[in-house]
């Protein structure tokens, strides 16, 4: 099983609960951090040396081969926006086992991910699951779930939801200071509201003062530099019309 280092307590409170129900079930840990003495204490304390093996910080280049070694990853994080690490585990085959928080129940469809509440009880319950999903032959083999995960996720299919988005934020009023206070204060209480709203009242000042000290009339305006009738192609004819045989390259 491979885990990634992050929520520390957690996985110091699965790791001997799981392993005296398995004895087959190693554990390969990835990550560095000041929470790492917590999982040597319980390796120490368990005696579990041989299948607990803190492999500490990872280079990028070498993420894939400790995740193949693997049938299963866990992440056991806390607070999360995206993660692409269930992302990279998923492409290398292993069934994933995730806290539900954040952004994480979005990324990867319900076959490919078992999410759980972020503790030890329910993460341990989810893992027993995968475990005999294993043990059963039920899990998808590594190639399929390769070959699934990759469609997922292009540089083509980020860059047009990252248009999307900001064409929908393009598109919403701009609402007056006194109402985003409003929205503040109603919204986040009436004690930190009213924090965030003083904080954004300074905020606001202070860029009031930055755009006397710099008015924007002396800012260069940026050009377009993309697209058939940029100035960027303009300039350059020749770099134009390589562009125009990629893209038709592209739709052939």
């Amino acid at each position: 099983m491979a885990c990634r280092g992050r929520g520390t307590d957690l996985l110091s409170g699965i790791i001997p609960e799981l392993c005296q129900k398995y004895p087959d079930l190693h554990f390969m840990i990835g990550g560095e951090g000041p929470k790492r003495i917590i999982l040597e204490e319980v390796r120490e304390r368990y005696q579990l040396h041989d299948r607990v093996h803190l492999l500490g910080a990872l280079e990028h280049k070498d993420v894939r081969n400790v995740l193949v070694q693997g049938h299963i990853f866990l992440n056991t994080s806390l607070t999360e926006a995206f993660c692409m690490a269930i992302v990279e585990a998923a492409s290398c085959g292993l069934q994933v086992v995730s806290t539900r928080v954040g952004g994480i129940p979005e990324v990867l469809p319900e076959d490919l991910i078992i999410l759980c509440e972020p503790s030890v009880k329910s993460l341990c319950d989810g893992l027993e699951k995968a475990i005999l999903q294993f043990k059963s032959g039920l899990l998808r083999a590594p190639e399929e779930i390769h070959n699934l995960v990759k469609t997922f996720y292009t540089w083509r299919d980020v860059a047009e939801r990252t248009e999307r988005v900001y064409d929908r934020v393009a598109g919403e009023a701009v609402l007056p200071i006194d109402k985003r206070l409003d929205r503040l204060i109603s919204c986040c209480g009436p004690v930190t509201g009213y924090i965030f709203a003083l904080l954004a009242v300074f905020s606001l000042l202070f860029l009031i003062l930055l755009r006397w000290i710099t008015p924007d009339s002396v800012i260069d305006v940026a050009v377009d530099a993309t697209g058939p009738k940029s100035s960027w192609t303009l300039q350059h004819p020749r770099r134009a019309k390589l562009d125009e045989d990629d893209g038709k390259s592209e739709t052939r």
